[in-house]
């Protein structure tokens, strides 16, 4: 063979090579990501060739996702039940703009695509039956859910409302204001979910975010929690253990002045009366007793500062921010400075301390359940940490504190018939603390002698208070009610 034709066929034989090397990168390592690429639509239309699975409630099988028959090319359409009130747990399905919340989280079951669904899916080509996606059954509580949303919109508020069974993690209701309807996201027509996205997206009041699990805040004095459990577990303080009533205190090393709220000295003289009445003074100098690492060993056993956590969906990390120094401890020790917690953090806080010291890890899915409605996998309590936050006494003694404080705290909502365990924050933030309204917080768990539910509240820059927000003019109102919807009570 002459050099020329060599090279031809050389040339020939590395394009040759090259091409399966091509075929197989696409076909067995690409192909997953071409599977799901949002712009695939054959993907998508065989995907809405099949009736996609229902988002259910367990308590009283309420649908909040299903499904209608369409007379276009896709098939079938998603709907959503009392839209805005449950966008923030079921998120959104859309042909143009792909899926998020819950529908994102348990996609493979819902469309019928999870390996657990693939005897079904055999069955459907063999039977000829048309096939179907699986279902999702939560943990919500209608009625808690609605309670906590409507106080929310009825006062305009922008913020967002957790309840937890402290015993289980089981989340019973996860409300986000301003909401949004996810059913405007599911129309066909490639215009109008254009606008709508565009609507919601560009909305500075963001109300596609959901703020229970993916923002963070400043705690204000709801902290307190952890650092009176850390007092309590290194023996530094007793319910009786007398405090620094000072109005303020000088950071250490510096010349700023941390005060109590209102610029007051404290009323009463023990670690019990400075919970009861928010104190800012003896909890920073107790901050500053523990030091580092005693007050974040106590914060990570409530769950801060874990990396991991989903419910399915991801939340946003809580964490303390650096606690360099006593100045950052003395700030830290009262829910400020870099203290950050989102809704469903702070939450646990309550929890905890209902649960005996134990945290348990949250959950929005109860039951995963294939098209006839058998088990796929069942989902139930987990501890969330591995060392307890506190021991059993200690947080019975904390729970008979917070009993002291909500005794203490203002707002509507209470019944004389049930004893609530709770903690108020008023937090500063912006870089214009003083001028800027605060967010008003609210943690609490009842009934206080056998608690069945716990909750967060926070109201985001006052409500409609303004500077005199306080956790417990704004927000408790609020975490009653939900507490009273889960009670069963008015």
């Amino acid at each position: 063979m002459n050099t020329p034709l060599r090279r031809v066929g050389v040339t020939m034989l590395v394009m040759v090579v090259l091409l399966l090397a091509n075929v197989t990168y696409i076909q067995m390592v690409k192909a997953d990501d071409y599977r799901t690429d949002g712009r695939n639509l054959r993907v998508l239309y065989d995907e809405y060739a099949r009736q996609r699975g229902q988002i259910v409630t367990e308590v009283g099988g309420q649908v909040l996702a299903g499904v209608d028959p369409s007379n276009d090319r896709y098939k079938f359409t998603r709907t959503y039940v009392n839209g805005p009130l449950y966008a923030p747990v079921t998120g959104y399905y859309s042909v143009r703009y792909g899926a998020g919340g819950m529908e994102r989280a348990e996609d493979e079951v819902l469309n019928g695509s999870d390996p657990r669904l693939l005897v079904r899916r055999l069955s459907d080509m063999i039977t000829g039956r048309d096939p179907r996606g699986g279902n999702v059954q939560l943990s919500i509580v209608p009625k808690v859910q609605q309670a906590a949303y409507d106080l929310m919109t009825k006062r305009g508020y922008t913020g967002s409302v957790v309840a937890m069974d402290p015993k289980t993690g089981a989340i019973l209701g996860m409300v986000s204001t301003p909401s949004y309807d996810p059913n405007k996201l599911a129309s066909h027509d490639g215009k109008a979910q254009g606008q709508a996205w565009s609507g919601f997206d560009q909305d500075p009041n963001k109300p596609m975010l959901n703020r229970a699990i993916q923002e963070t805040y400043p705690p204000g004095s709801t902290f307190k929690l952890v650092t009176a459990a850390a007092g309590l577990e290194n023996g530094l303080v007793k319910p009786d253990t007398p405090i620094n009533t000072a109005p303020n205190v000088k950071l250490p090393g510096t010349n700023v002045t941390l005060e109590n709220y209102g610029g007051a000295a404290c009323q009463g003289t023990t670690f019990k009366d400075a919970l009861a009445h928010s104190c800012n003074v003896p909890f920073a100098e107790l901050a500053g007793a523990l030091g580092k690492d005693k007050l974040s060993r106590t914060a990570a056993n409530f769950g801060i500062g874990k990396t991991d956590l989903t419910v399915p969906m991801r939340v946003a990390t809580s964490g303390l921010g650096d606690l360099a120094g006593q100045p950052q401890l003395f700030q830290s020790g009262i829910g400020q400075r870099d203290v950050r917690l989102t809704p469903l953090q702070d939450c646990l806080l309550a929890a905890t301390v209902a649960n005996g010291g134990i945290a348990m890890k949250p959950y929005l899915v109860k039951k995963l359940l294939a098209p006839d409605l058998s088990d796929i996998e069942t989902f139930g309590p987990e501890q969330l940490t591995g060392d307890p936050a506190l021991s059993p006494e200690n947080a019975k003694i904390l729970k008979d504190l917070m009993i002291a404080s909500e005794a203490n705290t203002k707002g509507g909502g209470k019944r004389g018939d049930l004893t609530i365990a709770s903690k108020t924050g008023t937090a500063e933030h912006s870089n214009d603390p003083k001028n800027t309204a605060p967010h008003a917080w609210y943690t609490g768990f009842a009934p206080a002698e056998d608690p069945k539910v716990a909750v967060a509240v926070i109201v985001e820059s006052g409500g409609n208070r303004g500077l005199e927000a306080t956790g417990g003019t704004v927000a408790a109102e609020i975490g009653r009610a939900a507490i009273n919807a889960a009670l069963g009570g008015g």
